[in-house]
């Protein structure tokens, strides 16, 4: 449980601090409190700001198409934050776009979250 706790203070951290990613804490501590405190794992999925993301993550895997854009144009800004401050090496600077563009490629290839009364084929996303 009190794993649970850090992860969603972490978690809260990451809406106000740019390079903290929020929403992988807040599944984490979904996940410990669901092992250990099903009261607060139902006011994390009900929470109004922070429930939404953590529903369709659980639900079908799915990233809304607001955060997929904030993710992707963070990264990318971070990476050209990381080169102009940083200069790194050729290697370096190939080393962290492989690890972006991989993480980018994740979120992008994530379904988004299907509307209410949305029918889908089984097994089609």
């Amino acid at each position: 449980m009190l794993a649970g706790f850090a992860m969603t203070a972490l978690g809260i951290a990451g809406v106000f601090l740019p390079l903290l990613p929020t929403t992988p804490f807040l599944l984490a501590a979904a996940w410990l409190f669901s092992r250990s405190s099903p009261r607060f794992e139902r006011w994390l999925l009900d929470h109004p700001r922070l429930g939404p993301p953590l529903r369709d993550w659980r639900r079908e895997g799915a990233i809304s198409l607001r955060a997929k854009i904030i993710s992707i144009g963070l990264m990318a800004a971070g990476f050209v934050f990381f080169c102009y401050r940083v200069t790194p090496s050729w290697l370096l600077a190939g080393v962290v776009a492989l690890i972006l563009c991989t993480s980018g490629l994740f979120i992008l290839t994530r379904p988004l979250p299907r509307r209410a009364g949305e029918n889908r084929p089984i097994g089609r996303k």
